[in-house]
């Protein structure tokens, strides 16, 4: 078992406090969807346990080991990241963009295109292995930056906002990719606006719900919990109502008419 750690967390910036008093764990196995207004510390969360920022008091561990004293290596074996927005202006063919996820690994280039292979064939998107990145589709980037995480096979993955930017169809899609990885025993960490996307999830009712509000936990709960639509209004300072459809519950914002006057 990996275990990923926020202690006691505090992040300030001049007059600004980030994070405060932030302790949150993550270990293999579990997927745990993080939720709230803008600038409410989400991505803050991730980039701090990515070493990409410092804490100002606290600190972030991953299998007891203080993540600021790890090299770009050691902590690449813990930990793989998806970014918000993913920048690649390189023409690199899919199995070549792909195998940069086997950085942390001294092999030679036929056994990181080997693995890369495997990870593709894993996410069903081997007959993407020749193609150009910068001529795929939104929806199969963010396919083949999944399967670059599993190449990287780190034990825990940090994922922010996976589906932005995707249509409707592609954001199913990447989000059942992300239950794949999940079920098969992944840690999983991500940030997420839209909690109907997690309900598609093989066993969604262990997913867990963690929304922060002003840079603190205003709220631990799960998907399949009764009272996540009011702790959802009172997290985002609106209504939000439950409704079925087919057996499947789903959350919406809430505005009445005589509300919008």
């Amino acid at each position: 078992m990996s275990l990923l750690e926020y202690h006691q967390l505090w992040i300030e910036r001049g007059s600004r406090t980030l994070l405060r008093n932030v302790s949150l764990r993550l270990e293999t196995g579990q997927l745990i969807a993080l939720v709230g207004p803008n600038g409410s510390g989400k991505t803050t969360l991730l980039r701090v346990a990515l070493g990409l920022l410092s804490p100002t008091r606290g600190r972030v561990t991953v299998d007891e080991e203080d993540v600021r004293g790890l090299t770009p290596r050691e902590r690449a074996a813990h930990l793989a990241w998806l970014p918000q927005i993913l920048v690649s202006n390189e023409p690199l063919a899919v199995l070549e963009a792909v195998a940069t996820g086997r950085y942390r690994f001294g092999e030679s280039t036929s056994q990181s295109r080997a693995a890369a292979l495997e990870a593709l064939e894993r996410l069903e998107a081997s007959h993407l292995a020749d193609r150009n990145i910068l001529a795929l589709s939104g929806g199969e980037r963010q396919r083949v930056a999944l399967a670059t995480l599993l190449a990287q096979q780190s034990p825990l993955v940090l994922l922010d906002e996976p589906a932005n930017h995707l249509d409707p169809t592609q954001q199913v899609e990447t989000y059942t990719l992300i239950g794949k990885l999940w079920r098969q025993g992944l840690g999983v960490l991500l940030v997420t606006h839209d909690v109907n996307l997690l309900a598609g999830l093989p066993d969604h009712g262990a997913v867990g719900i963690v929304g922060l509000k002003d840079g603190a936990i205003a709220l631990e709960s799960t998907l399949d919990a009764p009272t996540l639509a009011v702790d959802l209004s009172d997290l985002f300072g609106m209504t939000m109502r439950c409704l079925e459809h087919e057996g499947r519950r789903v959350i919406v914002p809430w505005a009445r008419s005589e509300e919008a006057e």
